[in-house]
């Protein structure tokens, strides 16, 4: 895929300074898709246009939601940013060696996070993304401005682009012909994609209702319990297929429970 199928989400964004500076830093890197999560400023107004400056294309076609599964819709792959550590296991990855990863799949939209200015991402919204990264800066001022995290993680997906979204061309030259072979999207993928995020919150969101319904969870815990669920999958990187399959046998089990109560 190309870094032009490349999400970048905000959530909650609340300077419109910041979110003309965020459409800047993306067109200089060849960037077009902003996604804004219940925007707490005006994305279109005098200030977000004036440090937009030749990016107001962008802020144009922004696209505004009111939650991040929203944003999500139809990405297989997220990567989220923050700045500081968190309870869970996941390793905070640096932006070279992570975020590459977006462009591994031709032709498959891919989203890349940023939280809020003052406070960041919730524990829960980082539960949306598969890998999380975090710029290191120095102890003396740790605190990176959004359009700044935007801009060097732009940057360095940049780097490794491509340069067409529905094809690779492989050219080979002899004395006699030159030969183009084409791979199209499909075929490049194979049986090797991942589901996408919203097919997979599905998931989790069946999930969540059969296990309350057995007893496994209780309400006052869910989310917790359901946290760590969500982090176990998204190590797995479930595939399309495999995520057919256990909403399979949860559809199987609700089936054996509502017979067995019928009887």
């Amino acid at each position: 895929m190309t870094i032009a199928e490349v999400k970048i989400v905000l959530v909650e964004p609340a300077g419109p300074l910041n979110v003309g500076s965020v459409a800047r830093a993306m067109k200089n890197f060849g960037f077009h898709q902003l996604v804004l999560v219940n925007p707490q400023c005006d994305p279109l107004g005098a200030e977000a246009k004036q440090m937009a400056v030749h990016a107001w294309d962008i802020l144009q076609s922004a696209v505004s939601v009111a939650t991040l599964p929203e944003a999500l819709q139809g990405c297989r792959r997220a990567i989220a940013t923050t700045g500081i550590a968190h309870h869970w296991k996941a390793p905070l990855e640096n932006p070279r060696a992570a975020l590459p990863w977006l462009l591994e799949e031709i032709g498959q939209p891919a989203a890349l996070i940023f939280g809020r200015e003052d406070r960041g991402l919730t524990n829960q919204e980082l539960n949306y993304a598969q890998r999380f990264v975090r710029i290191s800066t120095s102890c003396a001022y740790p605190s990176l401005n959004l359009a700044t995290a935007v801009a060097i993680c732009c940057y360095e997906l940049a780097q490794h682009g491509k340069p067409d979204a529905t094809q690779i061309q492989q050219k080979f030259h002899n004395s006699d012909s030159f030969c183009t072979i084409t791979l199209t999207s499909e075929q490049a993928t194979g049986d090797s994609e991942v589901a996408p995020l919203d097919v997979v919150e599905a998931y989790y969101q069946q999930l969540e209702s059969l296990l309350l319904k057995i007893g496994f969870l209780y309400p006052h815990t869910v989310a917790s319990r359901m946290e760590k669920f969500r982090q176990l999958y998204n190590r797995a990187q479930l595939r399309t297929q495999e995520v057919a399959m256990l909403r399979g046998i949860l559809r199987q089990v609700e089936w054996a429970l509502k017979n067995k109560s019928d009887r």
